[in-house]
């Protein structure tokens, strides 16, 4: 009975040890075919362009071909569904914000679960919002846009890329910490949220700094605040909203890869040590995109603080998405 034993133990022992070769060995040969990255927000915002810049240097690198696609629709959950029931092969990705969190909360009958269903890979770029307004509203500070928005309630417009996404969240915790009543205008993404702002169609935006810099130089939008806790080195200029009169705010969100849930390990390794590889280059486009390394391991840790933070921030506003 113990020669048995030990012989099946010894059989699965080599059977594992067989799978875990073998996915060693795909992942020293992947990707033979192209990748399909899935986008699950419309082309020039912050996560369209962070996942565009990283993956054609990781085209160059793995000389196969990752091609993007923007699926938008219900502040990602669309794209991010697609992804859910996708093959775990490692052919596809997906491209996502930290709404991928608070979807979970704006839409409580999603078709998938946030964390079983995606394997975490690594963050492209950090998501610090700067508070922009059109120019035709009379303020210059966020000081003054508090005092208008408490003199004007339910009257200041506030775009966002949709419900529960980074803009969204950032000025519902805006408004919970100065007793306000900033009114929110979904947009089907961060580019056309940005547009909504400069045509005078709502008042203000949470836009990502790459979005927003050009209308910036010429002088389309203002700069009132980041969200972040610290100022930016690339506007150095620009207050944070915590240092212009609303002490202890904070918002910061991220752009990071996932795969579906099962695609095996040594791909996500070999998929993160790529990106490690890129955001260190010197010609990766992305400084003014902050870049933000995590391992899966740590994506996986911040994903779970960062989800009870939103769940805090809900339940602060009081307040359900449709």
């Amino acid at each position: 009975m113990r020669i048995r034993t030990s012989s099946k133990v010894v059989a699965v022992c080599g059977v594992v040890a067989a799978i875990f070769m073998g996915s060693a060995a795909d992942a020293q040969n992947y990707p033979v075919k192209p990748v399909r990255v899935i986008t699950p927000w419309p082309s020039g915002g912050l996560t369209d362009v962070a996942g565009r810049l990283v993956f054609a240097k990781i085209s160059e690198s793995m000389g196969q071909q990752f091609v993007i696609e923007n699926r938008a629709g219900a502040t990602g959950s669309i794209g991010a569904d697609a992804v859910a029931k996708a093959q775990p092969d490692g052919y596809t990705l997906m491209v996502h914000s930290a709404s991928h969190l608070s979807n979970a909360y704006t839409y409580p009958k999603l078709p998938y679960d946030t964390f079983r269903d995606f394997a975490p890979i690594g963050l492209l770029v950090a998501q610090t919002g700067i508070l922009v307004i059109h120019p035709s509203l009379p303020v210059k500070s966020i000081k003054e846009l508090v005092a208008l928005a408490r003199a004007r309630p339910e009257q200041l417009l506030y775009a966002s890329s949709g419900g529960g996404s980074f803009s969204h969240m950032a000025f519902a915790l805006l408004n919970s910490m100065t007793n306000t009543k900033m009114l929110h205008v979904p947009y089907k993404g961060g580019g056309p949220a940005t547009t909504a702002v400069i045509s005078g169609e709502a008042q203000m935006l949470a836009g990502s700094p790459a979005a927003v810099l050009t209308q910036l130089q010429a002088n389309r939008l203002r700069a009132l605040g980041v969200t972040s806790d610290t100022r930016l080195k690339q506007f150095p200029n620009v207050p944070t909203i915590a240092e212009s009169g609303v002490p202890g705010y904070e918002f910061r969100g991220w752009v990071g890869v996932f795969a579906p849930a099962g695609t095996p390990k040594p791909i996500v390794d070999r998929l993160n040590a790529e990106i490690k590889k890129v955001l260190e280059r010197p010609d990766n486009k992305l400084d003014a995109l902050e870049p933000w390394y995590m391992t899966p391991e740590q994506l996986a840790v911040r994903m779970k603080s960062d989800y009870e933070k939103y769940g805090r921030i809900f339940k602060i506003i009081g307040t359900k998405f449709d």
